[in-house]
């Protein structure tokens, strides 16, 4: 029965998780988008410290739980665990602990989280990970379905579903999704849990915490006949039925050893009911409480630093002909989310997990190419602009790197400035009149002043106010000129307020 409630609970939350980042009307984040903040990584960047209190309760508790229900990496992998299950039974086998190598990735993450090397973090974080793989793999074979869906809805006179662009973000980003994803269910579907307890960081940190759950699986030594089922089937590889041990720093609580085993001699109790079960064997655990204590005063450590740390496109052509597309302009600061305050406070906390830039109703987001803020979040404007209204961003992001704001406040934070190109203007190149600049500015920016102002039929460009724009795009989004728009977006490092 455990088992049963823990494989529902870990699919609903499985299924919800990954329709976050599938999900392109923006539905579900109303209802669902806690369930991103819940993550241990972006909790403690986001210095939400009640829900890592909560989630350092639950594993001292009940174990790894989060590894086995709330981690949608942890879940991943366990579907693929389960689907190599189908061809080859009973094929886990006991393997030591590989401390060394555990430790010192978790030692690695830690000095790369203090010191700002977003790109390592970023690659290890199992939360961010399965975003990446969601977003850039799922996401495009979710749309496409979707389309399909409308093209033969649209044949039966049904509008129940609409067509979407299916847009590739970026190439490098898709290319370690790909290798992300390949990596982790070669691992999965030979040896299971072997990622959980050997790399990602997470894992090494609630392993410890395991140690001392209230709740543990554990083995009654009177009822096993020595069959080693129970290790046949353990994805994590934990247990030595050859001594009736259980490694509880990499049990990952799935239950499956307890519904394997006919004998009923692996029981999920209390901490007093374990000392009483252990007492009937020999000499197993003599030295046990000396281990604890130096495990415990490690995971003191690395916690307290943890916790220190910072915490549409738009056809314009009329029919008549294919516009040509944009290109993105040489930006001196690149533009980041209004919300994330600050490029560096962007870096600081973002772990990449692409769920700002599936969310993004306007396609201006997408991950970044720069290795040093290696597929964060950055804003252009070839296919849409920021529309003043739309705070999807900041309601949607985990980890606090893009702080929630209102309509209002978001209204008058200057993530930017427009500058205007005068070889680029169609008025000055092709002696056209626009204004088209003028006319789509959400603030008010931007005024059109005549080239002569003696003559009053001259024809007229833009004089940007940079005091009051707000570095929003339309003007940039809106511009005919091609394949460079005459107006572009200069972002701020640091963002004001109007």
């Amino acid at each position: 029965m455990l088992r049963k409630i823990r494989i529902a609970t870990a699919i609903i939350c499985f299924t919800l998780i990954t329709l976050l980042f599938l999900d392109f009307t923006g539905t579900l984040h109303h209802w669902f988008g806690w369930l991103a903040k819940i993550q241990f990584l972006p909790a403690l960047l986001a210095l939400n410290i009640g829900i890592v209190l909560a989630l350092i309760v639950l594993t001292f508790t009940l174990g790894r739980i989060y590894c086995s229900v709330i981690c949608p990496l942890g879940v991943f992998q366990d579907a693929i665990s389960w689907i190599a299950g189908k061809r080859k039974k009973n094929r886990f086998v006991y393997s030591p602990a590989i401390p060394w190598l555990r430790y010192g990735v978790l030692a690695l993450f830690i000095i790369a989280l203090i010191a700002g090397i977003g790109s390592f973090v970023q690659l290890l974080a199992p939360y961010s990970s399965y975003g990446r793989i969601a977003s850039n793999l799922f996401a495009p074979l979710y749309q496409w379905g979707n389309n399909l869906l409308a093209y033969w809805a649209e044949r039966m006179d049904s509008y129940a579903f609409y067509s979407v662009e299916v847009w590739m973000k970026g190439t490098l980003t898709l290319g370690i999704a790909v290798v992300t994803f390949v990596i982790l269910a070669i691992m999965a579907w030979r040896s299971g849990r072997t990622y959980c307890n050997t790399i990602c960081p997470v894992g090494t940190v609630l392993g410890f915490l395991s140690k001392y759950s209230f709740f543990k699986p554990v083995i009654d030594t009177e009822k096993c006949n020595g069959c080693g089922v129970c290790a046949r089937n353990c994805k994590a590889s934990c247990i030595n039925s050859k001594e009736h041990k259980i490694d509880y720093s990499r049990c990952v609580t799935c239950m499956d050893c307890i519904g394997k085993c006919r004998q009923g001699a692996i029981r999920y109790v209390p901490r007093q009911k374990e000392e009483s079960l252990t007492d009937k064997q020999t000499t197993e655990n003599m030295d046990k409480s000396g281990v604890s204590r130096r495990n415990f005063l490690s995971v003191t450590a690395l916690l307290t630093s943890a916790t220190a740390l910072k915490a549409q496109k738009i056809k314009v052509d009329g029919g008549l002909a294919v516009i040509e597309d944009k290109k993105i302009p040489n930006r001196s600061t690149p533009i980041t989310p209004a919300g994330s305050q600050s490029a560096r406070n962007l870096a600081q906390h973002c772990t990449a997990c692409q769920l700002c830039v599936s969310v993004c109703p306007n396609q201006v987001l997408r991950p970044s190419d720069n290795l040093e803020k290696l597929m964060q979040p950055e804003m252009s404007y070839e296919r849409g602009y920021c529309r003043p209204e739309c705070t999807r961003c900041s309601d949607i992001c985990p980890t606090g790197a893009i702080r929630s704001v209102t309509k209002a406040e978001k209204s008058a934070i200057q993530i930017g400035h427009a500058v205007w190109i005068k070889k680029n203007c169609v008025v000055n190149r092709d002696g056209v009149e626009c204004g088209n600049c003028a006319r789509h500015c959400p603030v008010g920016a931007i005024q059109m002043i005549p080239i002569d102002a003696k003559n009053k039929d001259s024809l007229k460009i833009p004089a940007v106010n940079t005091e009051r724009c707000i570095g929003c795009g339309a003007c940039e989004n809106l511009c005919p000129a091609r394949p460079f728009s005459a107006i572009y977006v200069e972002g701020h490092e640091i963002h004001r307020t109007v």
